[in-house]
């Protein structure tokens, strides 16, 4: 599994919540999960083809592509996810997500961001036709408790999102067997 985070800088809550979605992963159902995010991607992301990426740049689209499960955790910028986010994944083969499992998680300043998962996320990975879940996570940054645990309506969201990803993906590695 790979989660990847549209962050660039840590501490972020888009990663909060990527990490708390792993600690559930790997706790409920034994599921390790690597956590990316545009940091880890550096500079050389900046490119405009794959032939100019950095090795640095290299290791995260290729740790994507290659991930059997998808938890993409997303920061919202006016309405959307920031830019650096998408040109990551235009860098992505168009095939090399076809039917892998996502779990789609943003963080916004608040509600009025909240369809960004439904109108922007869910379409991008529909182009790759990559197998969403159905139930997304969104959380404004009111959702976080002082120490940046989630609150427990989030939380029982991510369990129930948690719960239909490692179906998807015990479904899908099932059928590969």
């Amino acid at each position: 599994m790979v989660g990847f985070c549209g962050n660039s800088w840590r501490p972020a809550k888009s990663r909060v919540l990527v990490e708390a979605v792993a600690a559930d992963l790997l706790g409920q159902h034994g599921l390790e999960t690597d956590v990316l995010d545009l940091v880890d991607a550096g500079s050389g992301v900046a490119t405009f083809t794959r032939i100019g990426l950095d090795g640095q740049a290299r290791a995260v689209v290729e740790a994507i592509e290659q991930a059997d499960g998808l938890v993409i955790g997303c920061p919202v910028f006016q309405g959307s996810y920031p830019g650096l986010f998408k040109h990551v994944f235009d860098l992505i083969e168009p095939g090399a997500l076809r039917n892998r499992p996502v779990l789609l998680t943003a963080v916004g300043g608040g509600l009025r961001h909240s369809l960004v998962v439904e109108h922007q996320l869910r379409p991008l990975f529909g182009f790759f036709e990559a197998c969403t879940i159905s139930t997304a996570i969104y959380a404004s940054s009111g959702e976080f408790e002082p120490d940046e645990s989630l609150s427990p309506i989030i939380a029982a969201r991510l369990a129930n999102a948690v719960e239909q990803f490692a179906m998807l993906l015990n479904g899908r590695q099932a059928n590969a067997a």
